[in-house]
């Protein structure tokens, strides 16, 4: 019993030295942090969310994530940590104030047209969020991107029609068309614009009317057009958004993870 007992001893004593090594060699990686962030632009309160990975040494790109129509909801915040695991600092911001959120089309629209129709606020809501963004520790100040989605797609695309000074913006099925197109020598940011073949919110004449405006601007922009995609392709429940209120969006399995892959390739391209 006494041999047998000794072995026993033996063997896991073996096991945690074992382990202890495997522990002492394996980097350890810390989760993505998201942190919840207060911020103002004049009188305005607003609320949006920040990640990064603090296992991540040094100061990383920063990327501005700006969301639908619906508000800050929880698509930009999964958005922002996914962009955080590939090493970027995220923050998604809010473009209403205090974080607000609907779920109908008909308040969405109201709230989208206030923001979208005053083109100084509009630029301030954008600017308050850069200076989060650019203020964050882990921040290289000197290399931002933004994307949006929808909304935010238009409103990146605008951002960089207006000649703000980033790197590049990708515009997820936003529409193009604008009250203040581009101007020859006045777009700084690469572009990357990231379309549904079959979103009639984005008609072909729009699309033809976009890439002159680019030429005529000698801007640096790539358009992608997916077959078979409609509004919202990279939303998991744009189908049952689409059917209950008769909109035309519906995600697009392919569409959703090739347009990541090229916003991410878009990405290593700015920043090299």
């Amino acid at each position: 019993m006494k041999a047998t007992s000794k072995v026993r001893d033996v063997f896991v004593l073996r096991l945690l030295l074992g382990m202890l090594l495997v522990l002492s060699v394996t980097p350890l990686r810390a989760a993505v942090k998201g942190e919840e962030v207060t911020y103002k632009t004049g009188d305005t309160v607003l609320k949006g969310y920040l990640a990064y990975d603090d296992a991540v040494k040094g100061k990383r790109p920063g990327v501005i994530v700006i969301h639908e129509w619906w508000g800050h909801n929880e698509f930009v915040r999964k958005r922002a940590r996914t962009l955080a695991e590939l090493g970027y600092t995220a923050f998604a911001v809010d473009m209403y104030g205090d974080g607000k959120t609907v779920d109908h089309p008909d308040k969405a629209k109201a709230l989208m047209d206030a923001t979208l129709g005053d083109a100084r606020r509009l630029h301030a809501l954008y600017d308050a969020g850069l200076t989060v963004l650019k203020k964050h520790k882990t921040t290289d100040a000197k290399r931002i991107a933004a994307i949006g989605y929808s909304m935010g797609g238009r409103i990146v695309l605008q951002m960089a029609r207006d000649g703000a000074d980033i790197a590049g913006v990708a515009n997820f099925y936003g529409s193009l068309g604008t009250n203040n197109p581009a101007e020859s020598g006045k777009v700084k940011a690469k572009i990357l614009v990231l379309n549904g073949a079959e979103d009639p919110l984005v008609p072909p004449e729009a699309v033809e009317a976009f890439k002159k405006e680019m030429a005529a601007a000698k801007a640096d922009y790539k358009f992608v057009n997916y077959p078979g995609a409609k509004h919202c392709f990279a939303v998991p429940d744009a189908d049952v958004v689409g059917q209950k209120f008769n909109l035309p969006f519906a995600y697009h399995a392919e569409a959703d993870r090739k347009s990541w892959a090229e916003m991410q390739a878009f990405l290593k391209r700015i920043f090299r």
